[in-house]
Order: C-alpha cells, then sequence, then structure tokens
C-alpha cells in the first residue's frame, strides 16, 4: 500500500465519513506504517482536520485491531479445507469477523490498561504481550 492508496481508499471513503458522524471528539488511530506516515496523509488529516492520537513508534501491540487480526488470520489458516480463490477468502473473512466471541473481543479491551503500562515501561518499545 502506498500513501495515495490509503489517503483515497481509507481516508477519503471511510474515515472522513465516520469522524462526520462521530463529531468533534473523534480521533484516529493509526500506527507508524510508512504509508500512514506519508505527507500526503499528513495533508490530508489537516485539510479534514482529523486529529490523530500519537502512537509510540516500535508498539503495534498496542493497537487491538492488530490482535484481532492475528485472530482472523489464525482462523482462516486452520480451515479445511483453506481458502484458494479471492471470492472465498473474501467469505472466509467476513464469516470469521462475524464469528469472533464476544469476550475475547472484551478481553482485548480490558487489557489494554495492562498494554500501555508495558509500554510505557518499555519506553515505547516492544513488549511481550
Amino acid at each position: 500500500m502506498t500513501g495515495l492508496i490509503y489517503r483515497d481508499i481509507i481516508l477519503e471513503q471511510h474515515v472522513r465519513l465516520f469522524r462526520g458522524a462521530i463529531g468533534a471528539e473523534f480521533r484516529f488511530m493509526d500506527d507508524n506504517a510508512r504509508p500512514h506516515r506519508a505527507n500526503i496523509v499528513d495533508e490530508c488529516f489537516q485539510s479534514e482536520d482529523i486529529t490523530r492520537m500519537d502512537w509510540p513508534a516500535y508498539s503495534l501491540d498496542l493497537n487491538p485491531i492488530e490482535h484481532v487480526w492475528d485472530m482472523i488470520g489464525r482462523r482462516i489458516a486452520a480451515r479445511e479445507p483453506p481458502p484458494t480463490s479471492l471470492p472465498e477468502l473474501r467469505r472466509a473473512l467476513l464469516d470469521e469477523w462475524c464469528n469472533i466471541p464476544q469476550d475475547q473481543i472484551d478481553n482485548l479491551i480490558l487489557s489494554m490498561p495492562r498494554r500501555c503500562k508495558a509500554c510505557i515501561a518499555s519506553s515505547g518499545r516492544h513488549t511481550p504481550h
């Protein structure tokens, strides 16, 4: 993905609209992936008046969605037979997304204070979680 694709597809088609629905309290969380930090993306955030959360440089483990993607990836990898085409993969992703137990999401949310403390203790570096 490039900064241009990220801006055009993710930010302009989804984030901007979601921000409009939430209002002034909206804060956007992404990580420090290169496309997320491109100048064209920064300009988009400024022009749309979107506030971005500060993010430690090496702390992917703080972003809850990374753990959700991991759950989904593991569930798809365990499928028999595995998806063999893009339409099958799309269906599998949607199925697995819908089938994540709510208690796993709740546990992930409840783990965030502990994860944040560990991140602070490691000065923003990777944590063992």
